[in-house]
């Protein structure tokens, strides 16, 4: 599994703990917005070492639109679920790039 997929996995995670209505609102709240600071910053590695990798970027740019735009509180709690589930749907998805590795072709 590429560094881009293990990535997408844990700022996914990431993302569904901070979308959870009371938890997320707390831990954002209570550390002063730094959590979005961290989250902006994990999100545009994950997106250089996706577009490295040739996997799909969706949720990492939907992460950074995110990490702007959540300290709005209902729309920061929508959109951080939304970005968890793009990013587990793209962590799901092998990335394009195969250089390097074997394939068999029965």
């Amino acid at each position: 599994m590429s560094p881009s997929r293990i990535l997408k996995w844990v700022t996914g995670a990431l993302e569904a703990i901070l979308g959870i209505p009371v938890l997320g609102a707390a831990i954002i709240i209570g550390l002063l917005w730094i959590p979005l600071g961290i989250m902006l910053v994990l999100h545009i590695i994950t997106l250089v070492l996706t577009k490295k990798s040739g996997g799909a970027s969706t949720g990492s740019v939907l992460g950074i639109i995110t990490s702007c735009v959540a300290w709005i509180p209902f729309v920061g709690m929508i959109m951080h679920i939304l970005s968890a589930i793009f990013l587990m749907i793209d962590a799901s998805k092998p990335d394009n790039n195969l250089k390097g590795s074997k394939v068999d072709i029965a």
